[in-house]
């Protein structure tokens, strides 16, 4: 099949090469052209494991193309997938979907023949029916339908995610527009994949559950870890122990500094705007939400208690900037709260992460980068890890500590034994965990 893809972020992207991976023929459409150009010359906009050779390899083989041009990808499409942003609006907190409905317009003008307009963006309950009146009033002759099918994808995972997902929502009550979608994830067929097939209105609000789902369950466990060093509890065996419940299962039960990331505060934040806005307040989801912002803000209260109290004058080493391993993503990362209240308090940082320093560079300033995680602790009097990326969980501890100044180690990842750095004279801090 031919598919366009409105958008070359995150989400259009991995799923125009995955799409493309699976045979059709795929082109990507951005109004950006310096990035146009640089997916020309392989040169990836984002960080995602895999994506740059899954990227050339379907480009040689003629199933990927990269456009501004939207002409001609839209009038040969079996598909156009909006594939756009839809960042919090200031001022309150709803997704803001002009670009959404740009796009939608766009397409209205240039589709010819029957077209199903797929929104993989993440929109609020309702946005489906606003995509189809903008096509409908600007092309009262098109013939089309207008789809939801939200991505579930995890930055650091996402090929894998698209390729192997525990399901496919789509929602629809066209019937041909069902058999456009079907022919698009045959593949995943031959793996089983369940296909959940809904109404428009309903597929848009299982993402949003989705994610405030899982935001629910990392902040759940957050606030047991806070509850476990209050009374001497193993916050990593609590996980465990209720995590072993077929009814709770064990994901997205590791205690930290907080979520973070593209998609859950935007997404949480979306939520109970929509929620309000129809007098149907989640009040859990709210919730979530306030302590969310606070416990990111608190870990910096963590370290400078760790350090006796008083940063001023002092030099901390952070390992880890971006939300999450695997990503170059910050936004919302808990280190923007973090690092800027430890210079406030009066402390110098130095820091490594593998893959966001130049991101984080144009969102924090007074922070000095090292080119590797020995060399961000180097003369620093404590070493902080917000990111657990796999090349912190096995460092020369005896290196570590020859080359920090103190010996005071926050590990806001609980990626070490709280036992075994004891055993090496650090004095350490973890997430929940007694000493």
């Amino acid at each position: 099949m031919r598919v366009a893809m409105i958008g070359t972020g995150y989400v259009g992207l991995v799923s125009g090469a995955c799409f493309a991976d699976f045979g059709h023929v795929v082109t990507c459409v951005d109004k950006d052209a310096s990035k146009i150009d640089r997916l020309h010359e392989g040169i990836m906009p984002i960080y995602e494991p895999g994506l740059d050779k899954l990227v050339e390899t379907n480009v040689q083989e003629e199933r990927l193309f990269f456009t501004t041009e939207a002409k001609d990808a839209i009038a040969d499409a079996d598909a156009v997938f909006i594939a756009v942003g839809t960042p919090s609006r200031r001022g309150d907190g709803h997704a803001d979907l002009s670009y959404v409905y740009a796009a939608a317009e766009e397409i209205a003008k240039l589709m010819t023949g029957f077209t199903v307009v797929v929104t993989k963006s993440t929109v609020p309950v309702g946005t489906g029916d606003e995509v189809e009146a903008i096509i409908r009033k600007t092309n009262p002759d098109a013939d089309f339908a207008v789809v939801s099918n939200p991505e579930f994808l995890r930055e650091g995972a996402a090929i894998g995610d698209f390729k192997r997902p525990d399901r496919v929502v789509v929602g629809t009550d066209n019937e041909q527009a069902k058999e456009v979608m079907r022919e698009l994830y045959r593949p995943l067929y031959l793996n089983e994949t369940p296909i959940v097939f809904t109404n428009r209105r309903t597929s848009e609000l299982i993402k949003y559950a989705a994610n405030a789902f899982l935001a629910v369950k990392i902040t759940f466990i957050n606030e047991m870890a806070d509850l476990c060093e209050k009374v001497g509890a193993n916050v990593q065996e609590v996980s465990k122990g209720i995590g072993l419940d077929g009814r709770i299962g064990p994901k997205f039960l590791n205690a930290g500094p907080g979520y973070g990331g593209s998609c859950f505060p935007k997404d949480t934040l979306a939520l109970t705007k929509t929620a309000n806005d129809h007098n149907s307040p989640v009040r859990i989801v709210d919730t979530v939400v306030e302590v969310n912002a606070a416990r990111k803000k608190a870990m910096a209260d963590k370290v400078i208690a760790a350090m006796g109290g008083d940063v001023s004058g002092k030099t901390i080493g952070i390992l880890g900037l971006a939300f999450k391993p695997n990503t170059d993503d910050m936004r919302d990362a808990p280190s923007l709260d973090i690092i800027p209240a430890l210079i406030a308090a009066g402390a110098t940082i130095k820091a490594y992460d593998p893959e966001s320093m130049e991101e984080a560079s144009h969102m924090m300033e007074g922070i000095n980068y090292a080119k590797n995680p020995y060399e961000a602790l180097e003369g620093a009097d404590a070493m902080v890890i917000i990111t657990e990326w796999n090349q912190f969980r096995a460092l020369d501890l005896d290196r570590v500590k020859d080359t920090l100044n103190g010996n005071v180690v926050v590990d806001l990842r609980n990626i070490y034994e709280a036992s075994d750095m004891a055993k090496r004279g650090f004095a350490y801090t973890s997430i929940g965990r007694p000493v």
